[in-house]
């Protein structure tokens, strides 16, 4: 009998400013592309109510989860905050990727 072999525990870090508009899609295809990763948003206090429309996406799916950051600290430390997280957790893999889907 072949043992079983677990997938790794994946985290995208997706950080996140002003980006209410584009968030909803790129969590969508996120999540539609790797049915089995986690998704963290660490959000930089947007104005715009990102960090509210990812709490209620999170409420609605246990495989996202936000951080909300006091302020508008930039995209390096954001990410930096993003992994620390996701390693303090145990996952696996961490991946990053920009709000708007670009990289």
């Amino acid at each position: 009998m072949a043992p079983t072999v677990t997938p790794p525990s994946v985290c995208v870090c997706i950080p996140t400013y002003q980006e209410y508009e584009s968030l909803p899609r790129t969590l969508s295809a996120v999540l539609q592309a790797v049915p089995d990763a986690h998704v963290l948003v660490i959000d930089d206090a947007s104005p715009d109510g990102t960090g509210a429309l990812a709490d209620r996406i999170a409420a609605a799916d246990p495989r996202v989860r936000v951080l909300h950051r006091p302020g508008k600290a930039g995209l390096g430390p954001a990410y930096v905050q993003g992994f620390r997280w996701a390693l303090d957790q145990g996952y696996d893999v961490i991946a990053q990727m920009d709000a708007d889907g670009s990289h």
